[in-house]
């Protein structure tokens, strides 16, 4: 009896076998990080920008906003760039939030949140489930910006102060970001 496929996530995946087929001896593993990051949490998980954008300002650098550094990882791109939810989710929050602007708040499936602030539309309504690569809005210059830019957080728990770097977050995942 064959050993049963683990189902694809998403219609356009093909089946993931964790183990895959024999190899012959010497033959390089081509399993990717994304893969792996895939089989062992049964989720998918992507980048919020469909291209590498450039990070403009990153996580921790002392003189940010309220904290006293920067709370989420800024990403150089055009008003208007479509944004993505980075894994599965229901929306907790989407609307104008102060110095952010127009934002929304994910509670990962991880139980971890993430934010995408200073964004020129919202796609996404609170209640909503999402998944990765979920349009959930456009880029904006909304709220305290310094221009157009998306801003990333990831956090521990919903309330401010429980940072966590996005880029670290997501590498464990498999996402460079």
């Amino acid at each position: 009896m064959a050993d049963p496929e683990i189902p694809p996530r998403h219609p356009h995946d093909p089946p993931l076998d964790p183990v895959g087929p024999p190899r012959p001896a010497g033959t390089p593993d081509r399993t990717s990080v994304t893969d792996l990051a895939r089989a062992s949490t049964g989720l998918s998980w992507s980048r919020p920008l469909r291209s590498p954008a450039r990070i403009s300002q990153s996580y921790g650098v002392r003189g940010g906003w309220a904290s006293g550094y920067h709370t989420g990882v800024d990403l150089a791109v055009p008003v208007g760039t479509p944004v993505r939810s980075v894994g599965a989710g229901r929306v907790v929050f989407a609307g104008r939030s102060g110095a952010y602007g127009k934002a929304v708040t994910i509670r990962m499936r991880d139980g971890k949140y993430t934010l995408f602030a200073h964004l020129s539309r919202i796609h996404v309504r609170k209640g909503q489930r999402v998944r990765a690569g979920t349009l959930i809005g456009k880029s904006g210059n909304t709220g305290q910006s310094s221009g157009p830019h998306l801003h990333f957080e990831v956090r521990a728990a919903r309330g401010y102060g429980s940072d966590i770097d996005p880029r670290k977050y997501l590498a464990q995942r498999g996402v460079r970001l």
